[in-house]
């Protein structure tokens, strides 16, 4: 009897350990994904109404960058595939005159010692219908392919930055260390 037990009881866990075995083999991810997130500098944006001071009366739009999320997926040796939702807040200051404003922005995978390997431009737009003095959208970007050479290489070998597309002044602004947000008390 206790043979037969034994016997069961292996059969058992053989049985287990491929159940266990086919769970991990069907992970959707084998290791993690790279960092994700906003680079401080470009973060946010101010536009002034052309040749005009930096006063809060001279604001057109202005926008920010409040959360990057990553989701990723490992394939044996393929890339790395990539969906990314950006959270944005958008505001019109008091010299804007359209009820609409595009905000262009980029995405840019790096590898963790800042150099870039890809670099994509993208735009969102801000609406700002009937009178609204505010607005937020979400971009959801599908397919970030991050290039590994084998399964061996991590995703945390590799950083997802997103910015805005600034002029010179806009940022030299931001690295001043200068801030209007138009959603404050003023």
């Amino acid at each position: 009897m206790r043979i037969l037990v034994t016997l069961f009881a292996a059969a058992m866990l053989v049985g287990c350990q491929s159940k266990v075995a086919d769970a991990f083999d069907s992970r959707q991810n084998a290791g993690p994904c790279p960092p994700a997130g906003s680079v401080y500098d470009v973060a946010r944006y101010v536009s002034f109404k052309d040749g005009s001071e930096e006063l809060y009366t001279n604001i057109e739009y202005t926008g920010e960058i409040t959360d990057v999320r990553m989701f990723c997926r490992y394939a044996d040796d393929d890339p790395l595939v990539a969906e990314m939702e950006i959270d944005f807040a958008f505001g019109k200051g008091e010299a804007a005159k359209a009820g609409e404003h595009v905000y262009p922005y980029f995405v840019a995978v790096t590898r963790r010692n800042g150099k870039v390997l890809a670099k994509e431009h993208f735009a969102i737009k801000g609406n700002f219908a009937g009178g609204k003095r505010l607005d937020g959208q979400t971009a959801k970007l599908m397919r970030i392919k991050i290039p590994r050479l084998d399964e061996s290489v991590s995703g945390s070998n590799f950083e997802i930055l997103v910015g805005f597309d600034l002029t010179p002044e806009q940022l030299a602004f931001n690295r001043a260390g200068k801030r209007y947000r138009l959603d404050a008390e003023h």
